[in-house]
């Protein structure tokens, strides 16, 4: 099987995706938590988001902890626009791992999408704990502490977001609005 896998990254690696996929596809089995995982990221490279989500979720399946398969599920959702099922992969991830920081975000920003502020502001908070100096969690966390009214703290994430960021106009206009 390594056999195999080797050749199906050296085909990736000139994407010639329908021959990687055949190269794993021999050591095939429903219950193989590997040869799903590879072959659901393959499907994705091809674009067929349909099998890609298909093989994800059977390594999710198998290994229902696995916050690689679930990252890699989240891929053709979002793709596929299906938004509840990356928001339920999202809350799965953060039931095994609560700070992980990828999930935060990224679940944060669908929920402020949805104009749900104030849950959104939640995410960004986790994220900017762990990394008090990085630019997108103190970016959107001002954005969504200011639509949810708290404005004095949306000046302190913009505030920062500009240190990391001097000049930016996004944060910038978002300190104005909080200044007011």
């Amino acid at each position: 099987m390594q056999r195999a896998f080797q050749s199906s990254y050296n085909e990736e690696s000139k994407k010639n995706y329908a021959e990687a996929i055949s190269d794993v596809m021999p050591f095939y089995s429903e219950g193989n938590y590997e040869t799903n995982l590879r072959i659901g990221w393959l499907y994705y490279l091809a674009k067929n988001y349909s099998a890609s989500q298909n093989y994800y979720t059977r390594a999710v399946n198998i290994r229902p902890n696995s916050i690689e398969a679930r990252f890699g599920l989240i891929k053709p959702l979002s793709l596929l626009s299906s938004w509840d099922k990356v928001v339920e992969q999202y809350n799965n991830i953060l039931k095994t791992d609560p700070q992980n920081t990828q999930a935060n975000y990224w679940l944060g920003v669908i929920i402020y999408n949805r104009k749900q502020y104030a849950s959104a502001a939640k995410y960004f908070a986790k994220v900017v704990g762990a990394y008090p100096f990085d630019y997108d969690g103190n970016h959107m966390l001002g954005w969504a502490l200011l639509f949810s009214g708290r404005k004095a703290e949306a000046k302190g994430c913009f505030e920062r977001a500009l240190l990391i960021k001097p000049g930016d106009s996004s944060s910038t206009d978002g300190l104005n609005r909080a200044a007011k």
